[in-house]
């Protein structure tokens, strides 16, 4: 189980290289260049947490940015697969004695068990299941390894370690930390998207993140759940806000870092640009 599944499945894409008369100029990508009042230099790649093999290579810009720097981060600390994964499955279910039906109304508990009966499902199976958790049951396995993942194969080549701007479990508290009647409405709106076809068209989302466009991927998101405002700040805002003094001090380290986080943490009047100008920081887009 790949727990960054959830932060980043609605954003993808790729980047398109130009070559004119005067030399080689590449269009606008996800990837952004961060200057410090005192010179020192931090970049930002939009990820897409799960890629297509048919969106490799990806654009020069994110190995530039590898290259030209020293250190590599992540949303998350990267730990063992194993551990987390078992992490993540303990964090979704309930404690024995405890199940679904006592925590969503009965209406939503019926519903449910038909949707997940069509997958085959059996209700003992998710009977002690979190709302939130079988969100990530009907999201796993769409798409394959994205940016992280090509990313931290080259931190191992080059024998480079790498940092998270939350933990491990900062990042399941985003849904863990839910009330129930939140964690509910999250599993809601996911079915009912899925049931009326709502979700963000794929093919636009991939020509933002190819044109390095992180406001439209926030808005996208931001309407996926309009029914349901707090989900999409506790997915944006909330982390945004809380990474913003982790970045200053990378960038105050003399050691220049490399940041992938989910493009869509990028835009936006509470995204990461909007947060690091309002610092004085300048902003270069590649």
């Amino acid at each position: 189980m790949n727990v960054r599944s959830f932060t980043g499945r609605w954003i993808a894409g790729l980047v398109i290289s130009l070559l004119v008369w005067a030399g080689p100029i590449h269009a606008k990508t996800s990837v952004w260049k961060v200057t410090g009042p005192a010179g020192r230099v931090l970049y930002l790649g939009g990820s897409q947490h799960r890629l297509k093999s048919t969106d490799y290579p990806l654009p020069p810009s994110y190995n530039r940015a590898f290259d030209l720097s020293q250190r590599l981060a992540f949303e998350e600390s990267p730990e063992d697969s194993t551990g987390a994964a078992k992490r993540l499955e303990k964090s979704g279910v309930y404690p024995k004695g405890d199940e679904l039906r006592n925590h969503v109304d009965p209406r939503t508990y019926e519903y449910v068990t038909k949707v997940f009966g069509r997958f085959r499902l059996s209700v003992d199976k998710l009977a002690r299941c979190r709302p939130w958790f079988l969100v990530y049951l009907l999201s796993a396995g769409r798409g394959g390894p994205g940016v992280e993942s090509y990313f931290a194969e080259r931190a191992r080549t080059h024998g480079r370690s790498i940092e998270g701007l939350e933990s491990n479990h900062e990042h399941l508290q985003v849904f863990f930390g839910m009330t129930d009647r939140q964690s509910e409405a999250f599993l809601l709106v996911t079915l009912i998207q899925a049931k009326t076809d709502s979700r963000p068209d794929a093919a636009k989302l991939t020509a933002a993140w190819r044109g390095g466009d992180p406001d439209y991927l926030e808005r996208n998101l931001r309407a996926a759940f309009r029914d349901f405002p707090a989900m999409s700040d506790r997915l944006l805002s909330v982390r945004n806000r809380a990474w913003i003094p982790k970045l200053e001090s990378w960038i105050r380290s003399g050691q220049t870092y490399f940041v992938l986080a989910g493009a869509a943490h990028m835009g936006g009047p509470n995204g990461l640009l909007t947060l690091l100008r309002q610092r004085g920081y300048q902003i270069e887009q590649w």
